[in-house]
């Protein structure tokens, strides 16, 4: 049975986060606001976790999973990044945008993509999420919250405890979310290429 934690979205409070971030700890996927619309997460270093997530969503290991970072110089660790890149990834995070990117040694080989060995990483700068990820102290695997057989995420923090509630470990309910998905910018080859039109704007990036 899913635990459901109302916070507020600009002032969360910390005590319900605590508890949130010890089912990661556990093991345990949470369903999650974002500044684009509700995702799933779990520890970075859980295999099982990762596992759960993937079942959720029905995907393979060929679906780019994304890391959540709290700031840029965490993104480092994970993704090389030369000094162009980096300086077009800060015009636009934090903020609704998945980066892809090369996966450096820190990343699991289990999560990068199986034949490009490439990454998806993001900075949210939704007030819930970001506070959560401080607390957790490390970056979280996710992926957007869209179920099997649907073209849109779910967005109803009630819905999805119910449809959810013996999936996933929690749902934090912060109000809903944009429907509208994050940009995907891929910067893994010669030219950055944009994947995926969505709530962020590449104008943002020169694109």
């Amino acid at each position: 049975m899913a635990q459901f934690f109302s916070v507020h979205p600009d002032n969360p409070q910390t005590r319900l986060l605590k508890q949130a971030v010890q089912l990661l700890q556990q093991g345990r996927v949470l369903a999650v606001p974002t500044d684009s619309s509700y995702a799933l997460v779990c520890h970075l270093d859980d295999k099982s976790a990762a596992d759960q997530l993937r079942r959720i969503r029905a995907i393979d290991d060929k679906h780019h999973l994304t890391l959540l970072c709290r700031d840029l110089s965490e993104l480092a660790n994970y993704a090389r990044v030369d000094n162009q890149q980096f300086r077009a990834i800060k015009q636009a995070t934090p903020g609704p945008f998945t980066f892809i990117l090369e996966a450096t040694k820190e990343v699991p080989r289990r999560l990068s993509h199986p034949q490009r060995k490439t990454i998806g990483l993001r900075v949210p700068e939704h007030k819930v999420l970001q506070e959560l990820l401080s607390l957790h102290g490390a970056p979280m695997l996710a992926t957007t919250l869209i179920l099997p057989g649907e073209d849109t995420p779910l967005n109803d923090p009630e819905d999805i405890r119910e449809r959810l509630e013996h999936q996933v470990g929690a749902v934090i309910d912060a109000g809903a979310c944009s429907l509208e998905p994050t940009t995907v910018i891929d910067m893994s080859g010669s030219e950055p290429e944009v994947l995926r039109r969505g709530r962020g704007d590449p104008a943002l990036l020169g694109l």
